[in-house]
């Protein structure tokens, strides 16, 4: 083991205590705390209700009315005053035999709820994202910190050796100045990263609900898969045809659709069975104060044609056309942007993959060439800022080679998200990417 790794080692091991929370304590802490995906859940609780609705413009209705009344009456010619009551009940059912346009909104209703269904799917995709990407933005500032703190670490031990030099005469004061300078610059910058992991721990804090301390860490070995299959249009493909977003457009497409259809039946009769069953009792105002008392039932058919409104259904109908283009250019302008997302998820993923070898090829060549300017140094055939270049220049690819593994692990992700979704396997895979070696 070389000294750079030695000593982020050290800073890891002192900032990882024995208890962590994984990728999958993380999600299910965001599935009952973040507001986003519980307005999406109460948003899906609401349109089921929509069928149910527009299956009761289908069932018969049942109304009961009533009326008790106090009559006080005063015949001015003989001088009399009458008081007497009259009261009456009525049940009135109706069942509907033709109301095209309550059918439509039943399908309507039908169409809303799997909609609901679909935004849902893709409310609880977007959760994992926010809430992966949020977990490794905290391991990469963590990362960032350790390595800043390490490098640190490192152009200290060097500036004073530069020092014991100087006192010698085996150095300038140069070598002195130019060690102190990079240390009070990594001061600076470990000052800027510790605030940028408070940060990114409060903004997981956000979707998590709580303050997360200490999280697990991706395995220095871990593997991190690629695309399955290695085709980025059959990736598109499929995301075009099965995403949930570009699913809930298409069915906002066929409820426009359908709305059209409803405003051009509000020309069409309705035709109604209506039944009716009531008493009515009165007395009349005189001196014998005669009762009345009638009871009858009724049953027809209830005929009600439509003839002029104003100029309303016409309109309504133009509105809907207007609509549905509406709704046919969101489905366009999704189906785009989901093209566009998954092209770059899969680019992300394969050249993210591609860097993360890169950059671990140039990390092992870095530490070679730090060991061999730290050797130059000794023998005097290098000087300080050899040595104080080629640290900079591993530690710098420890946290670029850190960041690519963690955007990576994202794109692969959002490459998921973007065609029929993410599978609790999915999450698993990389959950099982954490830990220790």
């Amino acid at each position: 083991m070389n000294r750079s790794h030695a000593l982020l080692c050290g800073a890891l091991l002192v900032a990882q205590p024995a208890l962590a929370e994984n990728l999958i304590d993380i999600v299910r802490a965001a599935q009952s705390y973040d507001a986003q995906f519980a307005a999406a859940r109460q948003s899906e609780a609401a349109a089921r209700e929509r069928p149910i609705q527009g299956l009761a413009g289908l069932l018969p209705t049942l109304n009961a009315t009533g009326n008790s009344t106090w009559n006080d009456s005063h015949n001015g010619t003989s001088n009399q005053s009458f008081t007497y009551n009259s009261n009456a009940y009525a049940f009135t059912l109706s069942q509907p035999l033709f109301r095209v346009q309550n059918y439509v909104v039943y399908r309507q209703g039908e169409l809303t709820a799997m909609q609901a269904d679909m935004t849902l799917r893709q409310s609880a995709n977007d959760l994992v994202i926010r809430a992966s990407q949020a977990y490794f933005d905290v391991l990469a500032a963590r990362d960032s910190l350790a390595f800043i703190q390490a490098q640190k670490i490192a152009i200290a031990e060097q500036l004073a050796q530069a020092k014991r030099n100087f006192e010698v005469g085996t150095a300038t004061i140069t070598d002195t100045n130019e060690a102190q300078a990079r240390y009070d610059l990594a001061t600076a910058q470990e000052i800027a990263a510790d605030n940028d992991l408070e940060i990114r721990r409060r903004a997981l804090a956000q979707i998590a609900g709580q303050r997360y301390e200490t999280l697990v860490p991706l395995k220095p070995s871990a593997q991190i898969p690629g695309a399955d299959p290695n085709d980025m249009n059959v990736w598109v493909s499929s995301a075009q045809k099965d995403s949930y977003a570009v699913r809930a457009q298409e069915y906002a497409l066929e409820i426009a659709n359908r709305e059209i259809e409803r405003s051009k039946y509000a020309h069409y009769p309705t035709l109604d069975v209506v039944a009716t069953h009531g008493r009515n009792v009165a007395a009349t105002a005189s001196a014998n104060g005669i009762r009345t008392q009638i009871e009858a039932s009724t049953i027809g058919l209830q005929l009600a044609i439509p003839l002029f409104a104003g100029g309303a259904t016409q309109s309504r109908v133009r509105e809907s056309v207007s609509l549905y283009e509406k709704a046919r250019s969101d489905l366009d302008h999704t189906r785009r942007s989901t093209e566009f997302s998954t092209r770059q998820a899969f680019l992300g993923l394969a050249n993210g993959l591609a860097q993360v070898r890169a950059l671990g090829q140039a990390l092992r060549s870095s530490e070679t060439a730090l060991a061999s300017n730290r050797l130059g140094y000794n023998v005097g055939v290098r000087i300080n800022i050899d040595v104080l270049n080629s640290q900079q220049q591993v530690f710098q690819t420890m946290r670029d080679l850190s960041k690519a593994r963690y955007d990576a692990i994202i794109n692969g992700l959002k490459l998921k998200t973007s065609t029929v979704g993410l599978m609790e396997e999915d999450l698993n895979a990389i959950n099982g990417l954490l830990g220790s070696d």
